[in-house]
């Protein structure tokens, strides 16, 4: 079966080649003043990623005018699917007037009002560009409170490009291996010294260990910061309890709880922490507030945030960021924000739970040893007989498989990431689940994976 599969993986890549030429000669073209090819690693996969020139609604148009129905959303992004013509109209009006200047504008004070208002814990925020600067600046907030150091990250926690999140968000099968303990490791090259000592890693869904890690470095700890759900290690929520458990034992020692909300803040109407009815004293936020443009958020206890108010003189924690709520981006997030409403949440919600159901009886029926892992409209497959409750258990998984059933998808026209990870937008519908499921049984039948 291992060989039929091969034979079929390269049957397919030779399908794929035939049917992207344009994509080819892009690739190659960008390969002379990108490096590597694109300008974000993720987004590459062997032998070239396809090179979209369109989107509308929940599809996709590569350079060869292959259609692809989006089932990544631009890893979680675009919460209402390509093109959506609210954001277009706010786009355009705003275009109009401004894309930004060297001042405040209205529409920056409309976004803060709509998340303050919709996420309790939030008194107030800032804007950021990014992920990677939110979460930067919340750690840094967590340091100067505190006067602490150390802050406390969980294995397969991606928190984006920061030097301290740049430890142990993937681990590999020869580490997990040698011991059931957290393992901190550097993810990549070039970090300054003394990073790995300032973080302490922990184990996810483990209450006990984790707790018992947290209490015993307190004394040094400024804060811990995961995703309610963790997204690129694998869609892998966290139970109830255990956040519970972090919850209190962070708040008995002083140490701020950071939620990485930028992946699932579409999961709630006040983000995931309303659904778990925990709240953190700070918040990231980025993807779908956006609405498609670059734009994060950090938000949280006004005592917190406070240590950014210029009104007094120099803050003790200076922010800039020439595009921080750019009116553009702020415009846009206005639009998609507004349109995330209890009834579109309730929507994608059930589409979800129609996909999670339609997967599971696929790979019943094909006898094939998968889990599909995350609640909402936030998914990732994984080819284990075993349930995934952890990094860990993404790790175990047959992760090469997931790479031939995401290249078997997009020559049947549906785009997942290679990595397994599915996310939904509000302009997909029954039939378009339908077909990805099955899409997925007829790649699992005919041996393409």
């Amino acid at each position: 079966m291992v060989q039929q599969s091969a034979t079929a993986h390269e049957a397919d890549g030779a399908a794929y080649t035939a049917r992207t030429a344009e994509s080819r000669a892009l690739f190659e073209r960008a390969s002379r003043v990108l490096m590597g090819g694109t300008t974000r690693t993720s987004v590459y996969y062997p032998p070239y990623p396809a090179c979209m020139v369109r989107g509308e609604g929940c599809r996709m148009y590569d350079a060869d005018g292959n259609c692809y129905v989006d089932f990544l959303s631009n890893y979680t992004v675009l919460l209402h699917g390509h093109s959506f013509p609210p954001i277009v109209e706010a786009l355009k009006r705003q275009a109009e007037q401004g894309v930004c200047f060297s001042a405040p504008s209205e529409r920056e004070i409309e976004l803060a009002e709509i998340l303050c208002k919709r996420v309790d814990s939030v008194d107030k925020l800032r804007f950021a560009s990014s992920g990677t600067e939110a979460v930067m600046y919340a750690i840094r907030l967590a340091r100067a409170f505190t006067g602490r150091n150390m802050i406390a990250k969980f294995e397969g926690g991606f928190h984006g490009a920061y030097d301290d999140c740049q430890i142990s968000h993937s681990l590999s099968a020869e580490q997990i291996e040698t011991s059931e303990a957290p393992i901190k490791t550097a993810n990549t090259e070039g970090l300054p010294s003394g990073v790995a000592e300032r973080v302490l890693v922990l184990p996810f869904n483990r209450e006990a260990e984790a707790c018992a890690l947290i209490e015993a470095h307190a004394d040094q700890l400024a804060g811990v910061i995961l995703e309610p759900v963790q997204g690129a290690g694998g869609a892998i929520p966290a139970e109830q309890s255990f956040l519970a458990a972090l919850r209190k034992t962070t708040e008995k020692a002083g140490i701020l709880l950071i939620f990485d909300e930028i992946m699932t803040f579409r999961l709630g109407y006040g983000g995931a922490q309303q659904v778990y009815g925990v709240a953190p004293d700070l918040t990231t936020f980025g993807k779908i507030i956006s609405g498609g443009l670059p734009l994060a958020a950090f938000g949280g206890r006004e005592e917190v945030m406070a240590l950014l108010d210029p009104r007094n003189g120099p803050p003790p924690i200076p922010q800039s960021g020439t595009f921080n709520g750019s009116a553009i981006a702020a415009a846009a997030g206005v639009a998609c924000m507004e349109h995330l409403t209890h009834e579109s949440l309730a929507a994608l919600e059930a589409i979800g739970l129609d996909m999670k159901t339609r997967l599971q009886a696929v790979f019943a029926k094909t006898g094939t040893a998968a889990q599909v892992n995350g609640f909402g409209s936030l998914f990732n497959i994984h080819f284990s007989a075993e349930p995934v409750v952890d990094h860990r258990g993404t790790v175990g998984a047959d992760r090469e498989k997931l790479a031939r059933l995401a290249m078997a998808l997009l020559l049947r026209g549906y785009f997942m990431a290679p990595r397994g990870m599915i996310c939904l937008s509000t302009a997909l519908g029954p039939a378009e689940i339908e077909g990805f499921a099955s899409a997925v049984e007829d790649a699992l039948e005919s041996g393409d994976v």
